[in-house]
């Protein structure tokens, strides 16, 4: 059986190669919603500018975002992105072996592309295999579109907007009642 984890990170930009500063993730259990295990690191920007691109639109984007936001990702201790990179692939090894994982991202070419890119820079090895991975903006047009639900407009959201742990937390959330209401209509 799968074991489901959703990543969000926050980065400073927006390319394949994106610099990233902050790494949350989350195991969720899809069918019923229930969230479990979680990880969040923040990433010292000039290891992470080392081996990814920042973009000065992002920049200028992050500095018009909440102060709590600017706080939540970059104003908490720091570390490089290589220790970030081992430290996500023990939690990942705590949670299951590589095959079993299923991690989301939000988008096909964002999150999980831009994880695997920054392994692939500095030469670490992932914890988990890029076929099991899954898309957050896909289940959600086709709930919007087959089932006529956007819970992602309806839930109401917890937690600091652009704070990579609790965007994840919130990402496995709408997820989860998108899930749940496919099942409902097998039954």
């Amino acid at each position: 059986m799968k074991k489901h984890i959703m990543l969000d990170l926050e980065t400073m930009g927006n390319s394949s190669n994106a610099a990233i500063v902050s790494i949350g993730a989350v195991v969720f259990d899809p069918t019923t919603g229930d969230l479990g295990k979680e990880f969040e690191c923040h990433i010292d920007l000039e290891s992470a500018e080392k081996y990814g691109k920042i973009d000065g639109s992002t920049v200028k984007w992050w500095l018009q975002q909440s102060e709590e936001a600017r706080k939540e990702t970059f104003g908490k201790p720091d570390v490089s992105i290589g220790y970030a990179l081992h430290q996500l692939n023990d939690w990942l090894t705590s949670i299951g072996k590589p095959k079993e994982l299923a991690v989301w991202g939000n988008g096909a070419g964002f999150d999980n592309v831009i994880l695997m890119n920054a392994y692939k820079a500095t030469g670490v090895i992932p914890r988990f295999v890029h076929w099991n991975d899954l898309d957050v903006r896909t289940i959600v047009e086709m709930g919007k579109s087959i089932l006529q639900i956007d819970p992602k407009k309806t839930m109401v959201r917890q937690g600091t907007h652009h704070s990579a742990l609790n965007d994840a937390k919130f990402q496995a959330q709408y997820v989860s009642e998108i899930w749940m209401n496919f099942a409902e209509g097998d039954q």
